[in-house]
């Protein structure tokens, strides 16, 4: 089988806190096990990445190989309900992106009352977008539906780049990339962290937007610009221990694949880069949701087809100049004073019919400390947030 070259972005999810895209999903019906056996293999003829390894080339590189030990289909009985308290650890093992290891791992799972499937695929093997291209392609292929073909060529957005021989900074991480470069990650698991779901009705969005708009008439907001800034306002103030001129960074994945001519938009992978918004704890502290809520749309509207050539420029000169090893010490949201907010209501979760009807609740793995996922719920979203446990007198937040 042949190898699959990683883009630059794929390497920044290797490594420990790789951060594999993991969901459960509830049918109150039981599933049945032969059609999804049937459509899953089906599934990979297009999908075949999914079935791969990572192996090491060299100290500078990876690649996908493809394997049938690359992915795992497992199916047990179990006695459990599904609660959105619940750790998802209880359904599935989340992969890990390393070489030799497992990159897609699904759990079906056979409830006294209903099903639970969960999906657990390495993020370098995929983004939101293609996560669900996958889901929701064996869903209609269980269903005798038709498809949309993923685009499976890799090296269209990257193979004309030109080697620099300046070495490449934390400061030319965090200014041409929206990420910051320093210690090497921790591995997720381990890690000691409080979590918060929040609700925000519809009517409540609605009124912080037309507040935003009101006061920002030339700039188009969106709901997930307010949700973005109450989140900005709620958390980091109470995170920073430092002096009021400490810098706080509000960082936003953002899918290219609209903005740049020479990649399809089915293309298979992750095809992210990140924007990060970064003010003054006393600017957060002063500012209202309409301030906050512009400086994220500022730092969203950066995002064009000239700053993602250069995120992926300056991503792969990194990791040509000093090794995967370095890829592995970028951190997606600043690791003291930084929040990172994915907004996954656009996601067609509620589409994934494997033939015995819709699923009725989720459950999503966000075990990042200072992330946040914004989830569709009824009337309304529901944010996960995974944070520092307060430190012994209760009244702050680790840095």
């Amino acid at each position: 089988m042949p190898d699959y070259p990683l883009s630059p972005i794929d390497y920044v999810f290797t490594g420990p806190g790789s951060q594999p895209i993991t969901f459960a999903y509830y049918y109150p019906c039981p599933l049945d096990v032969v059609l999804l056996k049937k459509g899953l293999e089906e599934t990979l003829d297009y999908f075949p990445l999914l079935k791969s390894r990572l192996v090491r080339d060299s100290e500078r590189t990876f690649s996908f190989h493809l394997s049938d030990e690359g992915l795992t289909f497992e199916t047990r009985d179990a006695d459990l309900d599904i609660t959105r308290d619940r750790d998802i650890k209880q359904y599935i093992e989340p992969v890990l992106s390393a070489p030799g290891q497992i990159l897609t791992r699904i759990v079906l799972l056979r409830l006294p009352r209903g099903s639970v499937l969960a999906v657990s695929v390495s993020h370098a093997l995929v983004d939101g977008f293609s996560y669900f291209h996958f889901l929701s392609s064996w869903a209609r292929i269980c269903r005798g539906q038709r498809i949309l073909k993923p685009a499976l060529e890799r090296e269209g957005i990257w193979s004309d780049f030109t080697p620099s021989q300046k070495s490449v900074t934390a400061e030319d991480v965090y200014s041409k990339c929206g990420l910051f470069y320093g210690n090497q990650r921790s591995p997720l698991s381990g890690q000691k962290m409080s979590k918060d779901q929040i609700f925000f009705s519809r009517d409540s969005i609605q009124n912080h937007l037309e507040r935003a708009r009101k006061k920002n008439p030339d700039i188009q907001l969106t709901e997930n610009d307010v949700i973005t800034a109450l989140l900005w306002k709620k958390y980091l103030p109470h995170w920073i221990q430092g002096n009021d001129n400490s810098q706080t960074h509000l960082t936003c994945p953002f899918d290219f694949r609209r903005i740049l001519k020479n990649i399809p938009t089915t293309y298979f992978g992750c095809a992210i880069c990140f924007t990060t918004a970064t003010l003054p704890l006393n600017r957060v502290q002063e500012a209202t949701v309409s301030e906050l809520a512009a400086e994220v749309k500022r730092a969203i509207r950066r995002v064009k087809e000239g700053y993602v050539l250069q995120f992926m420029q300056t991503l792969e000169n990194l990791r040509c100049q000093k090794g995967i090893t370095a890829t592995e010490a970028i951190h997606l949201r600043h690791p003291l004073r930084g929040l990172i907010v994915t907004n996954l209501t656009r996601m067609p979760v509620r589409d994934l019919d494997f033939g015995s009807g819709p699923l009725t609740d989720f459950l999503t793995y966000v075990d990042v400390l200072r992330g946040a996922a914004i989830l569709q719920a009824e009337n309304g979203v529901d944010v996960l947030v995974s944070y520092p446990p307060p430190v012994d007198d209760g009244n702050r937040k680790p840095e």
